[in-house]
């Protein structure tokens, strides 16, 4: 059997050891950390602003404190990954993420609890790099690599959906901080398999950080989100919302010229030049960016609209995430070796816009069996099919130097979707609402059907933007897993993915 060593370094093996799958738990218990705090606050947030006094305003950013700070320095952190090595890196972002969550937990203050939050996505930002660093250099058979791929994606989406079953549990039968303070044991038992399973593994030398293009980048995120956030309560053409747009546009556009010209860029370009992996990274953004708006609007449409408990919101996602769970897991991993990857992306991105658009057909009457389940099955099952096929292209041949920060650009376009999906979709249903409400009495019923309009209106986007998905996984990603590779000096870079699935 094989050795940890000879996976480190990517060398032909007989299969995976006990070993290997004891890594892949201990990589996964830090990952659904990180995940589970995407989504786990939302709904514990009305709890949380009765008891810290906090304005609507101020609500947004303890979910967007996070998923932007996770965003915006995952590239710093995979670059840190690179210079240290990705077992320190995971263990110092755990312990630093647990710190962070007892200090959200035990928060008295609105600053408190957000300044924590950011905390918090830093440190995921300093470990999630690491996690997919180790999981590809662990797993090279394509079997056993769809198979390890299959366990993370499926913590990777449907760990969002179980923070809110989560979520909703502490909130409803032990208390709103729990939601913080159950990352602790968590990071307890990551830390301790990390220490005493993973194998130290030095850093690349000669990788320096780029402080400007974490400037630029972090900078133009922020400004991005802000603006889209603010354009629900201002409008397009406020000079709130125009402003942090057009200085989004040159904070970005300044990032990319600087990531070419700069000594040590943050984001190698060469990295998004290939075209299988710019295509991907693209494709799971967009894809990210439909499902968070939907998992919004299910779990303000179950509370607000259908008067769920917190926790009978929290299961009613238990269909989707048992469906994508097995979707990841028994379908796409195991077509992965032997279909091309984008017979599996494009049906599965358009069996989830099919899901989303059944929202668009809301009232406020309509049950959960015949409006929300539906929704529920196509989404869990065509984003289980679509994703692990993704985040497997987008990680796998990396040059050594890179293994890092392709690994965060993987996690970057997560967190971006999840931060954009936020703010314009829901914009998108308030603007909706507002101008339903224009039209119509401002009586009870008429609100909700308002509210619902909104919830509608946004789906329609949301669903437009699962179709833009699945036409960019058409056109851009072109990989076979199964495909024999050639000899190196005749494979061009761009078709050396996927050939064997292992890490140079």
């Amino acid at each position: 059997m094989t050795t940890l060593r000879d996976a480190e370094t990517g060398t032909m093996s007989k299969g995976p050891t006990r070993a290997h799958w004891w890594i892949l738990v201990v990589i996964a218990g830090a990952q659904l950390m990180v995940v589970l705090d995407s989504t786990i606050m939302i709904i514990a947030l009305p709890s949380a602003q009765h008891s810290l006094g906090f304005s609507n305003t101020d609500r947004q950013w303890v979910v967007t404190a996070y998923t932007l700070a996770f965003g915006g320095f995952l590239l710093l952190g995979g670059r840190i990954s690179d210079m240290f090595g990705p077992k320190r890196t995971l263990m110092t972002g755990v312990v630093g993420f647990a710190l962070a969550s007892a200090v959200g937990g035990a928060a008295q203050t609105t600053l408190m609890l957000i300044g924590a939050r950011g905390l918090q996505g830093l440190f995921g930002a300093l470990l999630a790099p690491s996690v997919l660093s180790i999981l590809t250099s662990t797993f090279s058979k394509p079997h056993e690599r769809g198979r390890a791929f299959g366990i993370y994606a499926t913590i990777a989406i449907a760990g969002s959906a179980f923070g809110l079953i989560l979520g909703g549990f502490l909130t409803q039968y032990v208390d709103w901080r729990w939601c913080l303070y159950v990352n602790l044991p968590i990071a307890g038992l990551v830390a301790f398999g990390a220490f005493t399973m993973i194998p130290d593994r030095k850093g690349t030398p000669g990788v320096r950080l780029d402080v400007l293009g974490v400037f630029l980048g972090c900078g133009g995120l922020v400004a991005l989100v802000y603006g889209l956030g603010q354009a629900g309560a201002d409008g397009w053409a406020s000079s709130d919302v125009i402003a942090p747009l057009l200085a989004a546009v040159a904070l970005l556009s300044s990032f990319v010229f600087w990531q070419s010209k700069g000594p040590n860029p943050l984001l190698p370009l060469r990295i998004v030049k290939n075209r299988n992996r710019a295509g991907s990274y693209l494709t799971i953004m967009l894809a990210v960016t439909g499902m968070f708006g939907t998992f919004l609007f299910l779990t303000y449409l179950l509370q607000t609209v259908d008067h769920y408990s917190p926790l009978k919101t929290g299961l009613a996602f238990l269909p989707l995430v048992a469906l994508n769970a097995f979707a990841a897991t028994q379908i796409a991993s195991r077509l992965m070796p032997r279909v091309p990857t984008r017979m599996l992306v494009v049906p599965g991105l358009l069996l989830a816009a099919l899901g989303v658009a059944l929202f668009t057909r809301l009232t406020p009457d309509a049950s959960y069996v015949t409006h929300v389940l539906p929704t529920e099955l196509l989404l869990g099952l065509g984003l289980g099919i679509a994703i692990v096929p993704c985040i497997s292209t987008a990680t796998q041949n990396a040059d050594p130097s890179d293994v890092g920060v392709t690994s965060a650009m993987t996690n970057t376009s997560q967190q971006i979707g999840a931060s954009i999906g936020t703010a314009l979709l829901n914009t998108i249903a308030a603007t909706a609402t507002a101008s339903y409400l224009v039209s119509h009495r401002r009586i009870g019923d008429e609100i909700a059907r308002a509210t619902v309009h909104g919830y509608a209106t946004a789906s329609a986007w949301a669903a437009g933007i699962f179709v833009f998905a699945a036409l960019v996984a058409g056109l851009l990603i072109n990989v076979h897993p199964g495909r024999q590779r050639a000899p190196a000096q005749d494979v061009a870079p761009s078709l050396d993915l996927g050939a064997e699935g292992a890490v140079p």
